[in-house]
């Protein structure tokens, strides 16, 4: 049997809510809210790592994969930061609304309905975006794998995710989805969130050095995310491939 990163039932719960990405009001308002964040520290890590000036558009002809890529919510702005950036997402109405969003927007973002393992692409990437997607596959090693293919030597891969630990289970399921309906409810499965030890060992196998790892926590008085030290939660981590 070829093994494959897909979550049909995964796929479908984003696909039934694919016209809200660009709402930030509507259901995926969290990651609206996430995306300043993430967005910064991605930015600055990558200026970092490959010592790019500070300019306008600092990211100019850096390659990004954004895997999972959704509506666009990540890869629209690093395309704006002067980066050229390919979108992939298994959900044939995610890459749609990605298409037309990026049209609206006059962004030159190449879309494709597609995983990792099915991705053909006759050159590597400089960066790769695994944000919020690795708790919704099917196959983690396998995706890390598929995953590291499509990464040049000495580039970068972002992966954001969830702690699996019992402070994740009564924050990102019971807290924003039952409580304060931040999230449609069934939206996160806690068997899925993944343990910071468990990545770093699953990405050693395919040559994937961890550079760092932060927690992100959000601040309710600033109604913000900020980068922290408590990764209990929310964590990002940064990838160097050797």
């Amino acid at each position: 049997m070829k093994i494959n990163t897909i979550n049909k039932e995964e796929i479908e719960k984003f696909s039934k809510i694919a016209e809200e990405w660009w709402n930030p009001v509507g259901k995926f308002k969290p990651l609206h809210k996430f995306n300043p964040i993430r967005i910064s520290y991605i930015r600055d890590n990558i200026i970092n790592t490959f010592k790019l000036e500070t300019k306008k558009k600092p990211l100019y002809k850096i390659r990004i994969l954004d895997i999972g890529c959704g509506g666009g919510l990540l890869s629209e702005p690093m395309a704006r930061l002067g980066a050229e950036v390919v979108g992939i997402d298994a959900s044939d109405r995610n890459i749609n609304i990605a298409k037309l969003h990026a049209k609206k927007s006059n962004l030159p973002i190449d879309y494709f309905c597609t995983s990792p393992e099915n991705f053909k692409t006759e050159t590597k990437f400089d960066v790769i975006l695994n944000m919020e997607i690795i708790e919704h596959v099917e196959d983690v090693d396998f995706f890390l794998k598929s995953s590291a293919n499509l990464l040049k030597k000495n580039g970068i891969m972002f992966i954001a995710t969830l702690n699996k630990t019992l402070k994740s289970y009564l924050f990102a399921i019971i807290g924003a989805e039952y409580i304060l309906r931040w999230l449609p409810i069934g939206t996160h499965s806690w068997d899925k969130f993944i343990k910071p030890d468990y990545l770093i060992e699953i990405s050693k196998k395919y040559n994937l050095k961890l550079e760092c790892l932060d927690g992100m926590k959000f601040n309710f008085v600033k109604d913000e995310w900020n980068i922290s030290t408590d990764n209990s939660v929310n964590y990002i981590s940064k990838f160097i491939k050797y």
